[in-house]
């Protein structure tokens, strides 16, 4: 009999919404329970995906697709870790959409989700970090080191914008992304657990 195929979860969120820390965190108390998962990154090429970015604010479409060619070069990878196991995706193509698709006029967009939709996986659920962006500026900040271009506030809220638009059409799971990391991650544990994958904020 064939193993059925793993969920594809992706959480998406503006810069400093937390989503690493959330997939790392959700991945190791699923492994210590025995739940075969493995995470996952985009863009997975850091020295391709550092371009598409720098690209961004002169060139959206230049770097949209550089960031669909580093989705595309590495969706067998991807379909490889589904045939085993669940996988946890730190972005998806949500976030071109959100990124530079919300810097392009609509026909521009449309033609840019299609593109995605061609060439990506979707995911099974997708959790929105929902942060005021003025609040993840703060968090970037002091991370410390070189600021990516995207990292503005305008931009910020821009994409924020996109997401929340996105998340109402598409069903997502919302957090609260004020929370702390240990309630974020026993909010989604249990929110995913159960399969929740129709919108609401939870833990409002």
């Amino acid at each position: 009999m064939t193993r059925a195929r793993g969920r594809l979860i992706a959480l998406e969120g503006i810069d400093g919404s937390g989503k690493s820390t959330l997939a790392k965190s959700l991945v190791a108390r699923w492994r210590r329970r025995g739940r075969r998962v493995a995470l996952w990154r985009e863009p997975t090429d850091r020295a391709l995906g550092a371009r598409a970015a720098s690209a961004n604010d002169d060139d959206p479409r230049l770097s949209s697709a550089l960031f669909t060619l580093d989705r595309a070069l590495h969706r067998p990878q991807l379909e490889a870790l589904l045939a085993k196991s669940d996988v946890v995706a730190d972005r998806t193509f949500y976030s071109t959409l959100a990124y530079q698709g919300s810097a392009l006029e609509p026909r521009a967009r449309r033609a840019l989700e299609e593109m995605q939709r061609a060439v990506a996986l979707e995911p099974d659920v997708v959790v929105w970090l929902d942060l005021p962006p003025a609040k993840a500026l703060k968090r970037v900040h002091r991370r410390g080191g070189s600021r990516s271009p995207l990292e503005r506030l305008a931009t910020l809220r821009r994409v924020s914008r996109a997401y929340r638009s996105m998340a109402d059409r598409g069903g997502w799971l919302v957090l609260d992304a004020e929370k702390s990391p240990r309630e974020l991650v026993e909010l989604a544990d249990r929110a995913l657990t159960e399969g929740a994958t129709r919108r609401r904020r939870t833990g409002s």
